[in-house]
């Protein structure tokens, strides 16, 4: 179950790259990322009041899941939007997001209390290499682009780390139709009002821009980013950011099969490499030892407090 779990994240998060690119040519990224969350935050809203979700749930829950949801939606997607809309490549700025799991792992131990084995990180390493191999060609291939645009989703990945560790040390069980509501809620809002506030809030009438939104929709949010916290909390910290080594070498891929970008031996060495590394990784050890109010915990992973399986 988790292996097929961790296919499907893979794949609906590289999506997301995709489908920034599908949209890229009709609009510009707070355009698409406002109606992308505008619709979806009405639908999970009906969604959530008819159920118990809510139930429990104090302001101060939601607000929390509201910062996550700046960090981890807002934040991270606007930060890749924008660095394609100025031509860095997909793959690229997917190799870019491929250095979180290094600074995740790096972070485990002091922030969480999770031990990080040397086989685990021996896989963080291999990762890195194959996400390396994989877009240096391009990253090095002089497009034009200016310098600080790669900068750019550096930041993207640095609010999804911090995501993930404020998550991570939250003891508050929500469920996760309130989280993901309260999540795309936020980035409604915040898209909107970005959006509204450059003249940017009027959407085109094409396919082209309607077909990218509702393949993010589908793929991206429903898939990709609701399958990283089923993971994050089945798993740990370490073995779901060390899936997003994978991110590059399958955006490549894609990219080859639906844009005819190239795809050659260093791609092909990469993603072999990023496989080997989630192997690694997934047959390492995630023990950890926490500690709650004067008492000790052995954790399979540092999932948040109170959403143990």
């Amino acid at each position: 179950m988790n292996f097929l779990l961790s296919i499907a994240f893979v794949v609906c998060w590289s999506s997301g790259f995709i489908g920034a690119r599908l949209g890229a040519g009709s609009a510009s990224a707070v355009t698409i990322l406002m109606w992308r969350f505008l619709p979806l935050a009405v639908v999970l809203i009906v969604i959530a009041a008819a159920t118990v979700a809510w139930r429990g749930l104090a302001v101060r829950d939601v607000a929390r899941q509201a910062v996550i949801g700046v960090l981890s939606q807002s934040g991270y997607l606007l930060t890749v939007y924008y660095a394609i809309q100025l031509g860095v490549a997909s793959g690229t700025t997917a190799l870019i997001d491929g250095v979180q799991p290094l600074v995740a792992g790096a972070l485990a131990g002091p922030l969480l209390g999770q031990y990080v084995s040397r086989r685990q990180w021996l896989g963080l390493c291999m990762g890195v290499g194959g996400v390396v191999i994989v877009t240096t060609a391009d990253a090095s291939s002089g497009s034009g682009v200016a310098w600080w645009a790669y900068l750019i989703p550096f930041l993207g990945m640095l609010s999804l780390v911090a995501a993930t560790f404020f998550e991570g040390r939250s003891r508050r069980r929500v469920a996760p139709v309130a989280a993901m509501t309260t999540h795309c809620l936020t980035s409604a809002v915040v898209f909107t009002a970005l959006a509204a506030g450059t003249g940017a809030a009027r959407p085109p009438a094409s396919f082209a821009f309607w077909g990218a939104i509702a393949w993010l929709v589908v793929f991206s949010t429903f898939g990709g980013y609701g399958l990283y916290w089923v993971i994050l909390r089945r798993s740990g910290v370490t073995k779901v950011n060390t899936l997003m080594f994978l991110m590059a070498p399958v955006t490549a891929v894609w990219g080859a099969l639906m844009f005819g970008e190239p795809f050659g031996v260093q791609t092909a060495l990469g993603l072999g490499l990023g496989l080997a590394a989630v192997v690694v990784v997934h047959r390492g050890g995630t023990s950890s030892s926490r500690h709650f109010a004067g008492r000790t915990e052995t954790a399979e992973a540092p999932r948040p407090a109170g959403q143990r399986s």
